[in-house]
């Protein structure tokens, strides 16, 4: 039986960030970033806000440009080359086809108000990956039973919760058959009573075997889901462990002075 350490040891990774920095003007918000997401493995990003947390996430799928450093997907690098001495950025179109692999949720639901949740599901499966429709709708209708919304597959989302309108996001991800899905502090537009079923919905994920990187401020949420846990500040990964390692043992003071004012809050 492999521990996750072994996995990790022998698993190449579905996501590799090497020395990794952004900065907006003369502002850095991420400082030579190093990860590794394996296959099937739950990695969640903690810190304080303003810490580089989503931007990582927006680095990864490429939705900001970054000026150091290297992103592989599945091997491939994803982003800006070297060739001779310089850096070239990937044309839009071999973009694409690399974010493909990538499902992302935000804190917003940016659905289209003026389809339905099963519009929304299908959208990109018959338009970007060229789906015929009959079997978009079967695998959409899919897709929101995954997330508990079967009955919900003909309403607006002006007709639903926000942590419902949540769930068809989080459904439109997956129906583009993602190898990876990044969630970026998708519950925290949402009313208390709601966070629970989202929280939920991505713990099946988890157990499903879903390749996840998640920034949330949910700290019981992540210390059940992660498999590993950076936490980060200043733009900086302070310290990184399994969490239990991060929640019952932190080696850096910083890190103890963040979870002791979550815990307190």
């Amino acid at each position: 039986m492999f521990s996750p350490a072994d996995v990790r040891a022998i698993s190449q990774p579905t996501i590799k960030i090497c020395g990794l920095s952004k900065s907006y003007g003369s502002i850095e918000v991420l400082k030579d970033i190093s990860l590794d997401v394996v296959p099937g493995e739950v990695v969640v990003i903690i810190g304080p806000s303003g810490a580089g947390k989503s931007t990582i996430l927006s680095c990864v799928n490429h939705l900001e440009p970054y000026e150091k450093g290297e992103i592989w997907v599945e091997g491939q690098l994803y982003g800006p080359t070297r060739a001779r001495g310089r850096r070239r950025a990937h044309a839009e179109a071999e973009l694409n086809q690399l974010r493909r692999k990538i499902g992302i949720v935000f804190q917003a639901y940016n659905l289209f108000p003026h389809l339905t949740a099963l519009e929304n599901v299908t959208l990109a499966p018959i338009r970007v990956l060229k789906k015929p429709r009959a079997d978009a709708v079967r695998e959409g209708g899919e897709q929101l039973a995954r997330v508990g919304l079967s009955q919900k597959a003909d309403k607006y989302p002006a007709e639903l919760s926000g942590g419902q309108q949540q769930r068809v996001a989080i459904a439109r991800a997956l129906a583009m058959q993602p190898k990876v899905m990044l969630f970026d502090e998708v519950t925290s537009a949402l009313d208390p009573e709601l966070v629970g079923e989202v929280l939920a919905v991505m713990k099946q994920l988890s157990n499903d075997g879903m390749t996840m990187m998640i920034v949330t401020h949910e700290m019981q949420f992540a210390r059940e889901v992660a498999d590993r846990i950076y936490f980060m500040d200043e733009g900086k990964i302070v310290e990184s462990g399994t969490a239990q390692e991060i929640f019952d043992n932190p080696k850096q003071e910083r890190t103890q002075a963040f979870l002791r004012r979550t815990r307190s809050l």
